[in-house]
C-alpha cells in the first residue's frame, strides 16, 4: 500500500509540473491573431453573399444607401486594393463593373484569395515593415487590420439588408 501511495503522489506531482510548464507561443502570434479575425469576417461575408437571393442583390433600404450588390462589390474592390498593396502588387479592382450575383461572388472570392495570400506571406517581423500607403507609411499588419475592420463594417451593412429581407445573417445562425 505504501508503494501505491508513493506512485500516486509521484503521478500527481508529475501532472502538476506538466500543467505549469509554459506552452510555446504559436509562430507569429500577431499575424495569427489578426488572420483569425479576418477569417471570421471573410466567412460571414462569403456566406451572406451566397445567402441573399439574386433578385434581392438590387435591394437598398433607402435610395441614399448602396444596393446589396454594390456593398459586395465595394468589399471586393477594397480587399483587392489593400491586400495587393501589402503584397507589393498593383491591381486595378473591377468588382464595381460586375452585375450578376455569380460574377460578384467570383470577384469577392478572388479578393479574399488575394488577402489570404497577403496574410500567409507575413511573419510578425515582415508585418511590422512600413510601406507607402496613401500619403504616408504604415505597417503591413496595420493595413491588413484596417481592411479587416472595414470588412466588419461592411458585413454589418450586409447583415442588416439580410434581416430586412427576412433572412438570418450568417453570424446569427445557430452553431452546429
Amino acid at each position: 500500500m505504501k508503494g501505491f501511495v508513493s506512485i500516486l503522489a509521484f503521478a500527481a506531482l508529475s501532472l502538476a509540473c506538466v500543467a505549469q510548464t509554459p506552452q510555446p507561443a504559436p509562430p507569429n502570434p500577431l499575424v495569427a491573431e489578426a488572420k483569425g479575425s479576418y477569417t471570421n469576417v471573410k466567412n460571414n461575408i462569403l456566406k451572406a453573399a451566397e445567402k441573399m437571393p439574386e433578385e434581392n442583390y438590387s435591394f437598398s433600404p433607402t435610395k441614399e444607401e448602396r444596393p446589396f450588390s454594390q456593398v459586395v462589390a465595394h468589399i471586393a474592390d477594397s480587399n483587392t486594393r489593400s491586400c495587393a498593396l501589402v503584397k507589393g502588387e498593383q491591381k486595378t479592382p473591377d468588382a464595381e463593373s460586375k452585375k450578376t450575383k455569380a460574377d460578384l461572388q467570383a470577384a469577392l472570392k478572388a479578393s479574399f484569395d488575394l488577402c489570404d495570400a497577403a496574410f500567409d506571406a507575413q511573419t510578425d517581423l515582415t508585418a511590422a515593415e512600413r510601406i507607402t500607403a496613401g500619403r504616408g507609411q504604415r505597417a503591413r499588419l496595420s493595413i491588413l487590420w484596417g481592411n479587416t475592420g472595414h470588412d466588419m463594417e461592411q458585413y454589418a451593412i450586409l447583415a442588416g439588408y439580410l434581416r430586412q429581407k427576412g433572412l438570418v445573417p450568417p453570424s446569427s445562425e445557430p452553431r452546429k
